[in-house]
């Protein structure tokens, strides 16, 4: 079940996050099931696959957005490093960082469904 409790568990900034949902706290927690939508995730790691650097660019920014404004820190931390790595147009092997991306968004939805 999704709490603030969990959020914390999990490492989220909740108090920042709470912050940027107006303290409120039934709202902040509707969002975070939109933040965990596999497809994003599946469609960045796509297109990092295939090497489409700018498209990647656009789907990690866009994520970085969305996990920023509701301080999914542990999430947020390795989708930012990865969008600045594709802003400067860096060719390199994103497998680390997507992977890692994942892996806390899968943890996060484990949490959740506990």
């Amino acid at each position: 079940m999704l709490t603030i409790d969990v959020l914390n568990e999990f490492g989220a900034d909740t108090k920042e996050g709470l912050a940027r949902c107006l303290d409120d706290e039934e709202f902040y927690l509707e969002l975070i099931p939109e933040a965990l939508e596999r497809e994003r995730y599946e469609e960045l790691q796509k297109l990092l696959d295939e090497k489409k650097l700018s498209e990647a660019f656009e789907a990690a920014h866009a994520l970085k957005g969305v996990l920023g404004n509701l301080a999914l820190t542990p999430i947020y931390d390795p989708t930012s490093e990865m969008t600045e790595l594709l802003r400067a147009g860096t060719d390199m092997d994103y497998t680390d960082l997507i992977t890692k991306v994942i892996a806390q968004r899968d943890r996060l939805a484990q949490l959740i469904e506990s």
